[in-house]
Protein backbone atom coordinates (compact mmCIF):
# COMPACT_ATOMS: atom_id res chain seq x y z
CA UNK A 1 0.00 0.00 0.00
CA UNK A 2 1.52 3.23 -1.13
CA UNK A 3 0.53 6.48 0.51
CA UNK A 4 0.39 9.71 -1.43
CA UNK A 5 -0.26 13.00 0.18
CA UNK A 6 -0.20 16.72 -0.11
CA UNK A 7 -0.43 19.55 2.33
CA UNK A 8 -1.88 23.01 2.25
CA UNK A 9 -0.28 25.74 4.31
CA UNK A 10 -2.24 28.84 5.28
CA UNK A 11 0.58 31.17 4.23
CA UNK A 12 -1.00 34.30 5.68
CA UNK A 13 -1.10 32.79 9.17
CA UNK A 14 2.24 30.94 9.04
CA UNK A 15 4.87 32.59 11.27
CA UNK A 16 7.83 30.97 9.52
CA UNK A 17 9.15 29.08 12.55
CA UNK A 18 10.59 26.37 10.23
CA UNK A 19 9.63 23.50 12.56
CA UNK A 20 7.80 21.72 9.74
CA UNK A 21 10.89 21.85 7.53
CA UNK A 22 12.98 20.11 10.17
CA UNK A 23 10.63 17.15 10.70
CA UNK A 24 9.50 16.37 7.14
CA UNK A 25 10.90 12.89 6.36
CA UNK A 26 10.60 13.53 2.61
CA UNK A 27 12.21 16.99 2.85
CA UNK A 28 9.54 18.58 0.65
CA UNK A 29 8.71 21.60 2.81
CA UNK A 30 10.80 24.71 2.21
CA UNK A 31 10.57 28.32 3.29
CA UNK A 32 9.15 30.74 0.74
CA UNK A 33 11.27 33.53 -0.69
CA UNK A 34 8.43 36.05 -0.22
CA UNK A 35 6.88 37.60 2.88
CA UNK A 36 3.26 37.34 3.99
CA UNK A 37 1.25 40.35 5.20
CA UNK A 38 2.57 39.85 8.74
CA UNK A 39 6.17 40.05 7.53
CA UNK A 40 7.01 36.35 7.88
CA UNK A 41 8.42 33.98 5.26
CA UNK A 42 5.86 31.14 5.24
CA UNK A 43 6.57 27.49 4.64
CA UNK A 44 5.56 25.97 1.31
CA UNK A 45 5.24 22.50 -0.18
CA UNK A 46 7.87 22.00 -2.87
CA UNK A 47 7.05 18.55 -4.21
CA UNK A 48 7.29 18.31 -8.01
CA UNK A 49 7.95 14.56 -7.85
CA UNK A 50 4.96 13.85 -5.59
CA UNK A 51 7.04 12.46 -2.73
CA UNK A 52 4.79 13.70 0.10
CA UNK A 53 3.25 10.70 1.88
CA UNK A 54 0.78 12.67 3.97
CA UNK A 55 2.39 11.45 7.20
CA UNK A 56 1.13 14.60 9.01
CA UNK A 57 4.25 15.08 11.14
CA UNK A 58 4.43 18.66 9.89
CA UNK A 59 0.84 19.37 10.93
CA UNK A 60 1.37 17.86 14.37
CA UNK A 61 4.44 19.99 15.12
CA UNK A 62 3.01 23.25 13.71
CA UNK A 63 2.36 25.54 16.71
CA UNK A 64 -0.15 27.64 14.78
CA UNK A 65 -2.11 24.76 13.17
CA UNK A 66 -1.82 26.24 9.68
CA UNK A 67 -1.09 22.95 7.88
CA UNK A 68 -3.86 20.76 6.47
CA UNK A 69 -2.89 17.26 5.32
CA UNK A 70 -4.60 15.27 2.57
CA UNK A 71 -3.66 11.59 2.25
CA UNK A 72 -4.62 8.88 -0.23
CA UNK A 73 -3.66 5.25 0.22
CA UNK A 74 -3.56 3.20 -2.98
CA UNK A 75 -3.59 -0.54 -3.37
CA UNK A 76 -5.92 -1.14 -0.42
CA UNK A 77 -8.62 -3.79 -0.77
CA UNK A 78 -12.06 -2.42 0.13
CA UNK A 79 -13.40 -3.88 3.40
CA UNK A 80 -16.53 -5.18 1.64
CA UNK A 81 -14.37 -7.36 -0.60
CA UNK A 82 -12.80 -9.09 2.41
CA UNK A 83 -16.10 -10.54 3.65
Amino acid sequence: MAAKGRIEIDAEHCKGCELCTTVCPQNVIKMSDWFNVKGYRPAALVDPAGECTGCAVCAVICPDAVITVYRTITGRTPAAALV
